[in-house]
């Protein structure tokens, strides 16, 4: 089972200990409903990682923890083997003693396309909704936040968090707990909310984007990032079958007609500050993704689409604040 209880003893002593009335409840049901299926496999996995401590952790330019002289070449050997059956790794890449997880994005790229809009994390209590395996954590953390907390439901990705952080020294700055953002109460309590590729799968956008506005303070900011199209304020792209081969996505809105949702639900000064179109170079099957990538989601004979002959991903970054 995984051990929640270092992250209640933190909270009860910062802002966030009024989520103690209703989280362990929540995450003690998580626990008896994924107590089956591939979750003991991968806890097997966790427990056969050794405590290893190192003083060499980078993560303001990237995820590298440790040396690979730290340790001795049969335990890299081990360690990357019990790694790879936490396959498929989706977010990253990172670097853990000498081992290069190459995974299937290079969240590195989106990291720096938005680090330089958003306000510094220095001192600030961090939200990452949808945060995948963790990757962007440990950026924010390299940015020097105070307190980052990520949720996002898949069993997978809290397992391969829990493998990085246990080689980062079990650092207590940065937590991911299994859950969606519906699952939380009104918290009220961050200075940055993150919602990256989170929006399009979600059936309501706009309770989404209220969702988010809950939890932060006043003043506080949010930085989302979603599939967009062209086009002015009142175009939506709603997939009628697939979009890439995912059954889940919902709507893709154009840049403008985002800004103004944002606007619609209370957030104000909005600005949208990147729009990039998603490359075969960023995102790509590898030894440890070795599943279908974004090149076979794309029309073969022309990439300007996807294989439903649909507008090809392109992303866009909007930054907006709390007033309330």
């Amino acid at each position: 089972m995984i051990d929640f209880s270092d992250f209640y003893q933190i909270i009860a002593k910062n802002r966030l200990k009024h989520w103690l009335y209703t989280l362990p409840a929540q995450l003690g049901d998580w626990q008896k409903e994924h107590a089956h299926g591939d979750f003991p496999r991968w806890q097997r996995v966790l427990n056969k990682f050794p405590q290893q401590t190192t003083a060499h952790i980078e993560l303001k330019d990237k995820v590298s923890i440790g040396k690979a002289e730290e340790m001795p070449e049969g335990e890299r050997k081990k360690i990357e083997s019990l790694l790879r059956h936490l396959h498929p790794w989706r977010k990253g890449p990172f670097d853990v003693y000498g081992i290069n997880i190459d995974t299937e994005w290079r969240s590195d790229w989106k990291w720096e396309r938005i680090r330089n809009h958003i306000s510094p994390l220095k001192h600030r209590y961090v939200l990452d909704v949808g945060c995948g395996s963790g990757y962007h954590m440990w950026r924010m953390l390299g940015d020097d936040a105070e307190f980052v907390v990520g949720i996002d439901p898949s069993t997978l990705f809290l397992m391969q968090f829990e493998a990085i952080r246990n080689f980062a020294n079990n650092d207590q700055r940065v937590h991911l707990l299994p859950l969606g953002i519906q699952e939380l109460p009104k918290l009220r309590a961050f200075d940055t909310v993150f919602s990256m590729g989170v929006l399009y799968h979600r059936r309501s956008p706009m309770d989404h984007l209220i969702q988010l506005k809950e939890q932060l303070h006043k003043g506080g900011e949010l930085v989302l990032e979603t599939l967009v199209v062209d086009g002015d304020e009142n175009q939506v792209l709603v997939p009628a079958g697939r979009y890439g081969k995912m059954p889940n996505v919902w709507f893709l809105p154009s840049t403008a007609a985002l800004k103004l949702w944002l606007e619609k639900v209370g957030f104000v000064d909005v600005r949208i500050v990147d729009i990039d179109v998603t490359s075969t170079k960023e995102q790509r099957s590898t030894s440890w993704m070795t599943h279908e990538s974004l090149e076979d989601y794309l029309d073969p004979n022309d990439n300007s689409k996807t294989v439903e002959g649909l507008p090809a991903p392109k992303r866009a970054v909007l930054i907006a604040i709390n007033p309330d």
